[in-house]
Order: C-alpha cells, then sequence, then structure tokens
C-alpha cells in the first residue's frame, strides 16, 4: 500500500501535468485554427498574397528561429519563470492578434506569438522531466504531453468553425486569454521552479547565429513547398550551412555554449532525434494530402473535414500513452521500430487509394501514420530528455521542438512537391489543350487550381484533374511505406541497447 506521502507528491505531480496540458492545448490549436480563419480574415484586412504567406509563416519562423535560445534561457533563468513570462508576453501578442487593423500589424503580432510561443514547448518539457525524476512515470507523463498537442491540433478546426460561424476572425487568437490567465495562476502553486546550477550569462552572438543558421532552413523548406528547388531556396540553405558551421565551432570553444553540442555524442539522443525528423516528416506531407483530399475530392466543408480527424487523433493518442506503458516490458526501440511497421501499413493503405472509395480508406491510412507518430512522439521525446544532464534538460527539449518544426515543414515541402510533380506529368499539355492560357495556367498548378476554374473547364478535363491528384496521393504512400519501414530498421538497430529502466540510457 503506498505511504500517505507519496500519493501525495504523485497527486502534485500530475496536477502539475494538467497545468503544463494547457500551453500545449492552445500551441496544437494554433497551429490548425487559422487556416479556417484565413478567408474571413483576408476579407477584412485585405492583405496581398505576399502579406498572407507572411501572416500564416511568420509564427513558424520565429517559433523555430528561437526554441533553441528560450531552451537554454529556460536553464538559466528557471523553466517556470520563463513559462510565465512567455505565457504573459503570449497572452498580449494574442490580444494584438485578435484586433489588428492593418496586415501589418499582424504580421508583427504573429511574430511577437511565435517568439512568446518558443518559451513555451521546451518550459514545458523541461518542467516535465523535473516533476517526474521516475523514468517509467516521465515516459508516460510525455505521452500524454504529446497526446494533448495531438489533441490540440486536432481540435482546432472544429473550435474554429465554431467561432468562426458566431464571431470575427480575430476571436481565434482569443482562445489564448482564458488558457493562459488559468495557467498563470496555477502555475505558481503547481509547478516547481528550476534551473541549471552555475549557469553562465546567455551568448547573443550565438543568438544571433542560431537563428542565422535556422531561419534560412525554415524559409528554404517552406519556400520549396510553394515553389520547388529554385535558386532561392538553394541560396538560403547554403547560407543557413555556412552560419550553422560557424555556430557549432563557437559552441565548442565557449564554457558556456547556448547549444552543448556534445549531446550529440550521445547515439540515442541523436538517433531519436533523426527518427522524430523523418517520422514527422511524413506525416506532415500526409497531413497536407489527407486535408486537401477531404475537402477537395469527398468536398466537406472545414468543420466536417475536422470530424474525420478524431479518428487519427485518437490513434495518436492510444500509441502515445501505450508506447510508454509497453516499453516497461519491451526496448523502447523496438516498441518504436514495431509500431513504425505497423505504421507503414497505412501508407501502403494511401498508395491504394481510390477516388471512388470514400473517405474512410484515406483516414484509416492517415490512422495508422498518427498511430507510428504517437510512439515515436513520447519515447523519442523521452529518450531526448532523458539522455541529457538534468542542467541541459531545456537546451534538450528545444532541440527536440525544433527537430518536430522542421520535420512538419520538411515534410509538407518534399510530399508536397512530389504530388505536384505527379499531377503535372499527369496534367500534361494534351490534356490542357485549347483551353485559354490563364484557365490552362490555373488548371495545371493543382487540383485547387483546377476547381477554382471548374466552371470552365470540361468535364474531361476536371476528371483527369482529380485522377491525377490521386495518383499523386498514391505515390506520396508507396514512397512513405518504403521510408517509414526504412526508419523502423533503422530504429531496431540503432536503440536495440537502450533500455527503458535508466532514463533513456543503455
Amino acid at each position: 500500500m503506498p505511504h500517505r506521502s507519496d500519493a501525495r507528491t504523485g497527486a502534485l505531480q500530475w496536477a502539475g501535468l494538467a497545468v503544463l496540458a494547457l500551453p500545449t492545448v492552445l500551441l496544437g490549436l494554433d497551429l490548425t485554427v487559422l487556416h479556417l480563419a484565413l478567408p474571413s480574415l483576408a476579407e477584412d484586412l485585405r492583405p496581398s498574397a505576399v502579406q498572407q504567406l507572411w501572416i500564416v509563416d511568420a509564427y513558424g519562423f520565429l517559433i523555430a528561429g528561437f526554441l533553441v535560445t528560450m531552451g537554454t534561457l529556460g536553464d538559466r533563468i528557471g523553466r517556470r519563470r520563463l513559462l510565465t513570462v512567455g505565457g504573459t508576453a503570449f497572452v498580449a501578442a494574442s490580444l494584438l492578434a485578435a484586433y489588428a487593423p492593418s496586415p501589418e500589424a499582424l504580421i508583427a503580432a504573429r511574430a511577437a506569438l511565435g517568439i512568446a510561443g518558443a518559451t513555451l514547448m521546451p518550459s514545458t518539457l523541461a518542467l516535465i522531466g523535473t516533476l517526474f525524476p521516475d523514468p517509467h512515470r516521465r515516459a508516460l507523463a510525455i505521452g500524454l504531453w504529446a497526446t494533448f498537442f495531438a489533441g490540440g491540433m486536432a481540435a482546432g478546426p472544429l473550435v474554429g468553425g465554431v467561432l468562426l460561424e458566431r464571431f470575427w476572425w480575430g476571436s481565434a487568437f482569443l482562445l489564448a486569454v482564458p488558457v493562459i490567465c488559468a495557467m498563470l495562476v496555477l502555475a505558481p502553486l503547481l509547478l516547481p521552479e528550476d534551473r541549471a546550477p552555475n549557469a553562465g550569462r546567455i551568448d547573443l552572438v550565438s543568438v544571433g547565429l542560431s537563428l542565422g543558421a535556422l531561419l534560412p532552413a525554415v524559409y528554404a523548406v517552406k519556400k520549396a513547398a510553394e515553389s520547388g528547388p529554385v535558386p532561392e531556396v538553394i541560396a538560403a540553405v547554403g547560407a543557413g550551412a555556412v552560419v550553422a558551421t560557424v555556430f557549432v565551432r563557437r559552441q565548442r570553444r565557449l564554457d558556456d555554449p547556448l547549444l552543448d553540442v556534445a549531446l550529440f555524442g550521445d547515439r540515442a539522443f541523436s538517433v531519436a532525434l533523426a527518427v522524430m525528423l523523418v517520422c514527422l516528416a511524413g506525416v506532415g506531407g500526409t497531413m497536407l494530402l489527407t486535408t486537401q483530399y477531404l475537402q477537395l475530392v469527398e468536398e466537406l466543408s472545414p468543420t466536417a473535414a475536422g470530424l474525420w480527424f478524431g479518428p487519427p487523433a485518437l490513434a495518436m493518442a492510444l500509441s502515445s500513452v501505450g508506447a510508454p506503458l509497453l516499453a516497461r516490458r519491451v526496448r523502447p526501440g523496438f516498441v518504436v521500430a514495431g509500431t513504425l511497421a505497423v505504421s507503414s501499413g497505412g501508407y501502403v493503405l494511401l498508395g491504394t487509394a481510390g477516388a471512388d472509395g470514400g473517405p474512410v480508406p484515406v483516414v484509416a491510412a492517415f490512422s495508422l501514420a498518427y498511430l507510428g507518430l504517437g510512439a515515436v512522439a513520447a519515447l523519442g521525446t523521452d529518450l531526448v530528455v532523458g539522455t541529457a544532464p538534468p542542467e541541459k534538460a531545456g537546451s534538450a527539449s528545444a532541440l527536440s521542438e525544433t527537430v518536430q518544426e522542421l520535420g512538419l515543414s520538411a515534410g509538407i515541402a518534399l510530399v508536397g512537391s512530389l504530388a505536384a510533380a505527379v499531377y503535372g506529368s499527369r496534367m500534361g499539355a494534351d490534356a490542357l489543350a485549347g483551353l485559354p492560357p490563364e484557365t490552362a495556367h490555373a488548371a495545371a498548378q493543382g487540383l485547387p487550381g483546377a476547381l477554382s476554374v471548374a466552371d470552365e473547364l470540361p468535364a474531361g478535363v476536371l476528371n483527369r484533374a482529380e485522377e491525377a491528384f490521386m495518383a499523386g496521393l498514391n505515390t506520396a504512400g508507396w514512397t512513405g511505406a518504403a521510408v517509414v519501414l526504412a526508419l523502423a530498421a533503422t530504429a531496431a538497430v540503432a536503440l536495440r541497447g537502450v533500455g527503458g529502466d535508466a532514463g533513456g540510457r543503455p
């Protein structure tokens, strides 16, 4: 029978996790809720095409660029303090975004949201490591953390649809106010303060170099998703690589580096990051295609399409909670490998899906893909956090979040480009012959473009556009199946010596 003090400690731990769930769910919501608000936002503020892109991308650029800096800052000034300061800034930026009078003001507010958001995710992960020193409980807590985030992403379209039916587009940003205010009240009561002992000062040169390395990389993958490997993309990759090399060399010389590159010397740490990167790339691209399929092929409303994302969210919740429990009996690397092998079946199902099969096969395929992500997000994140020294918890958590942000962006770029290339090859000049140039150009860009000029297209051309989209979806599915199977084999071999009883250490 557990001692009363042990039971009290356990209750306080789980109550603290509930507090950390608040910003986690919110950040998941923010990833998907804005897309539904864009049409009414565009009608009200009249942003240009470039401004619309910056309204969407400013948040992602800044959150990715500042994750490493904020994770290390939390190690130095205290993770709870950074969480509360960042939460306050997030509320202020949300209010500015909700009532932005112009596109320029909204872009600035979204950038401020990105910087504030970069304080929240690594702080929540690092505090989970502090709250749950026991490896078993920590693994389960991180699994629940991943579930909160996935649940927020899945709920975004539904919540956004309900809000936009009753209120104006700014209401999507006001979701943050009650959520973060509740966190600010409860955090001092239920969360411990924790910081690295004898932490040095933040090296501002390293902060600038980290931004110079990460921002071009994020820009490159987002630009590649729109335009392919144009010279702009190649130049951004090259510039980011040069600055990243300078950054790494500087970190090796500093007594108090912004990022301890020695962390990558641990095989479990490095492999877990790589597995998360590739897995998230697959899921990010597949989510894009699944969303397009539901709205463009099945012609579902955003709210109805959001409801179909319920089963994938449930699959991820089951695996993100179940994988840490299974890892108590089976080595984590084998759990990850087995789940990814099952997940590859989802990509096979995506490779065989047809336009006349209804939404069930495609949603089932994405559910299996999400199943693999749940195990990878839970166990991979636990390996990253668990293998890092306690004084580097914020930095390690930030690296995990940075990899996830880059993985999602890269997946949209790579998988989207692959599907677009297949679509373009199927919609050749013969399919568009005889059409007005503007109409032909729109139809050649993709199924959304073809549907935008549907009234000007013969029925045969529109059917061919749908078939071309499905061919791209199928090709992405078969490619994903091969990559995920290879990833499963890599995890089984590279992580076979990692045990579940030592905080991720062999």
